[in-house]
């Protein structure tokens, strides 16, 4: 059996982190979600996620300065960006280079996800 991917999603709009969350659960992910980046730091796992799917654009704190503060902890994690939002994909290469862009549908973030992960 192989084994579950673990999953760290924050995303500060709760409707869609929560969607989110019930499409990768019901996918077999392991999903742990936040809307709050502050808290998904603080109850960071390090050494246990498989992927970060982070929202870009948070109040507390962006999902780049989020990714870094993750990576300072874990640095094998892989990091993938969501947003609503077209901005300069540099940025984003300088994290991993994967970007989904919302809206998505949970068929289309699973295998976007997989292809990440493998």
């Amino acid at each position: 059996m192989d084994e579950i991917n673990k999953i760290l999603l924050v995303d500060d709009e709760y409707d869609i982190a929560l969607a989110f969350s019930l499409g990768l659960q019901s996918n077999g992910f392991s999903v742990d979600m936040f809307t709050s980046p502050i808290e998904a730091l603080s109850n960071l796992k390090v050494n246990y996620y498989n992927l970060a799917l982070l929202d870009i654009k948070m109040p507390e704190m962006d999902g780049f300065e989020l990714a870094q503060k993750i990576k300072d902890k874990d640095e094998k994690i892989k990091i993938c960006f969501i947003t609503a939002f077209d901005l300069s994909y540099q940025r984003v290469k300088e994290y991993s280079g994967c970007i989904i862009k919302k809206p998505i549908s949970i068929d289309d973030l699973i295998n976007k996800i997989k292809m990440e992960i493998e």
